[in-house]
């Protein structure tokens, strides 16, 4: 009886160290998979926009192009463009679907950056880099120089 016992508690043992094992390396896999997230903020006019952009291409380009300071510019009734020093290479990038507000995109063929503060729908050669998860409503307030750089704030 006695090593039937001790048999189920090692079992038991052996299962609750598992478990704590795979729980650990599974909030290591998070924890990476955060850090990962590519984040940029535009800073003008002393507010902040924080973009989670998307694992497309063309966002990776952007980010690898950080920090710059450009000017910012109005664009129809719903949007502010900025060019980037480099056109963004589009493969595997997402076109947009549906602009919405603080959708942040790219369109191709002037090679601009479009940040929305209004609905838009789509276009062809306008590809999606990602979205504002912070301070969207300053979006339409952007004049000026503007300055963007790689956001620590997850």
């Amino acid at each position: 009886m006695k090593s039937i016992k001790n048999c189920v508690w090692t079992v038991f043992a052996f299962g609750l160290v598992a478990c704590l094992v795979g729980a650990c390396l599974c909030t290591k896999a998070l924890a990476k998979e955060r850090d990962n997230i590519m984040q940029i903020a535009v800073n003008a006019n002393g507010n902040t926009i924080v973009f989670e952009l998307n694992d497309s291409r063309a966002a990776k380009d952007l980010f690898a192009q950080l920090p710059l300071e450009t000017a910012v510019e109005n664009y129809s009734s719903n949007e502010k463009i900025y060019y980037p020093p480099e056109k963004l290479e589009t493969l595997n990038t997402p076109l947009v679907q549906s602009a919405q507000s603080g959708t942040l995109a790219y369109y191709a063929p002037w090679g601009d950056v479009v940040m929305f503060y209004g609905n838009f729908g789509s276009a062809s050669g306008l590809y999606e880099l990602g979205h504002a998860v912070k301070g969207g409503e300053h979006i339409r307030s952007l004049s000026g120089t503007i300055r963007i750089e790689v956001s620590h704030a997850h």
